[in-house]
């Protein structure tokens, strides 16, 4: 296997031996994932025992965190170490050099001579065809232009790192494992648009991503890439901003005024940030995926053809994938493990649709995808079996977007609640005749009338799940069950004698008595919490 360290020739770290051969450079993958699994324990070993690691990312193969490699090769205890996926462009850092080395960015291209004007960089933008990668797909290269060719005096640049979809960690994972690319990507937008002052807008439950921000900033300004003692004058400055976890904070206008200290609200466009965004001022906002694909196009004059998924859920192996667009869902699965026992994904995090296992070959694009229902989105990919309620799927993200509206339109606060409130009953095993004409009804309301983006696509689980999962909404109102037993309202407990060896295991640990001494269930004390099938090691607890 090709080192991967080989392929960027920077530096060796240091020299030593491992297993009796020698090695020159040792890295331990540092991002939240390893350090959630251990990995930074590992690394105060391997400093311990005098190797010298250094500190990488995430490489997107979270399954198999805590990841070590020598010379670039992953180390795996049977011996035949993975292969990265290729494609990467976004994550083409992450894993690979140290995120607190400005040096090792250098090496790898980074920060290269800026030599092309406003007008030629916003062209190869265009060429590139790059469009936003946090969700609406909107074309880069017309942002910057409308901001560039905006009157005002003072322009901002606007880093949104506020990544608040369920599963998704895209953006961390790029901040935690190459901050340097999103700065220069930063650096280089802000010449393209004619600003000198910009802000990234981290979210604050992401201290690791703020940490080396912090560090890579510093770095940036000692070299003179940033405005600081060493920089011209007309250079770039950043600061953090950082966030509070509001979801509608992804949506611009709300994003600007948490920025300026107000609650983060959206407001009626036009006026557009590119015209009156920060302070009145024209503005351009890119999230961190979008600004990290700037460089790769300008220096290496390439298309920005790729983008990357977070695959969370049902699957065996999770982690960051980065896809050619136009791959298909299948292409992607296909790298994430089995997926016999798959039906269906969740593309476009909380307002995003649910696609059928049938509908797989769909192209990952940004007009194909919103043919299904579902959307890009920021890139969360959530994969879903068997074992999955689709109608509780869609309660749960649909509850995750009631408890983030900003309660600004009344079709958004209230009509999404109407709607919850309904999937609860269905749920908990009280759904009625016409729960899913009313269902529909709601939605296409709530579309219709809400002002931002969180309102407008909020009902989209509900809609992909009421076409593609429709028969698990009849059977939970008309059958009053739940094929994957998930709905605990709908389940019903009871114990086969003829296989119950009468150990007494759930009698025990019953909460509520429920569970007699001659192995019976009250289904009036019954809570349905599942412990008895539990905790029962003959299968003698039956859960229809």
């Amino acid at each position: 296997m090709k080192s991967l360290a080989s392929q960027g020739g920077f530096p060796a770290a240091g020299e030593g031996v491992w297993g009796g051969a020698p090695f020159k450079r040792i890295t331990v993958g540092l991002g939240s994932c390893g350090i959630a699994a251990g990995a930074d324990k590992i690394y105060e070993q391997l400093k311990e025992k005098g190797l010298n690691p250094t500190i990488v990312g995430c490489n997107g193969m979270c399954h198999l965190e805590p990841i070590v490699t020598i010379d670039g090769v992953i180390q795996t205890d049977d011996g035949t170490p993975p292969v990265l996926p290729a494609n990467r462009v976004a994550l083409r850092n992450c894993g690979i050099i140290d995120p607190t080395n400005i040096d090792e960015y250098i090496e790898r291209g980074g920060y290269k001579p800026l030599t092309l004007d406003p007008d030629m960089i916003i062209e190869k933008i265009k060429e590139s065809g790059l469009c936003g990668r946090g969700g609406a797909g909107f074309p880069t290269w017309f942002k910057w232009d409308a901001c560039r060719r905006a009157a005002g005096g003072e322009k901002y640049l606007i880093c949104n790192a506020d990544e608040g979809d369920p599963g998704a960690f895209m953006d961390r994972a790029i901040l935690e494992g190459d901050p340097h690319s999103v700065i220069e990507g930063m650096i280089i937008a802000a010449k393209a648009i004619g600003a000198t002052e910009g802000y990234i807008y981290v979210r604050a439950e992401y201290p690791l991503a703020i940490a080396r921000l912090e560090i890579a900033i510093s770095q940036a300004k000692q070299r003179g890439f940033l405005r600081g003692k060493n920089s011209p004058a007309e250079a770039l400055g950043i600061k953090l901003a950082k966030g509070a976890g509001a979801f509608v904070c992804g949506e611009e206008t709300a994003l600007i005024a948490s920025i300026q200290g107000e609650r983060g609200m959206p407001r009626l466009k036009p006026p557009f940030p590119a015209e009156k965004g920060l302070w009145g001022s024209p503005s351009n906002i890119n999230n961190v995926e979008t600004l990290a694909n700037v460089p790769w196009i300008i220096h290496e004059n390439a298309a920005a053809n790729t983008k990357v998924f977070a695959v969370t859920g049902k699957i065996e192996k999770s982690g960051l994938i980065e896809v050619q667009i136009g791959a298909t869902i299948n292409d992607v699965l296909s790298q994430c493990g089995d997926t016999a026992k798959i039906k269906a994904v969740q593309l476009g995090g909380p307002s995003g649709g649910c696609i059928p296992k049938e509908l797989f070959d769909t192209e990952i694009d940004y007009a194909k995808l919103i043919a299904t229902g579902a959307i890009m989105g920021s890139g969360g990919m959530v994969i879903m079996d068997e074992t999955t309620c689709m109608v509780d799927m869609a309660r749960f993200f649909l509850d995750f977007t009631v408890k983030e509206s900003c309660g600004k339109c009344t079709h958004c606060r209230v009509g999404n609640k109407r709607m919850l409130e309904l999937l609860e009953r269905i749920c908990a095993g009280d759904g009625e005749s016409g729960d899913i004409d009313l269902l529909e009804d709601l939605a296409e309301g709530v579309k219709s009338g809400s002002l931002c983006a969180l309102g407008q696509t909020a009902p989209n689980p509900v809609l992909t799940t009421l076409k593609y999962f429709r028969d698990e909404y009849i059977e939970h109102i008309e059958s009053k069950t739940c094929r994957a037993k998930s709905c605990r309202g709908l389940l019903t407990y009871s114990i086969d004698l003829n296989k119950c060896k009468k150990c007494g295991l759930c009698v025990k640990k019953c909460a509520t008595n429920a569970v007699s001494a001659d192995f019976s269930i009250d289904s009036s004390r019954c809570t349905k919490c599942g412990i008895c099938a539990e905790v029962c090691k003959f299968e003698a607890v039956n859960v229809l």
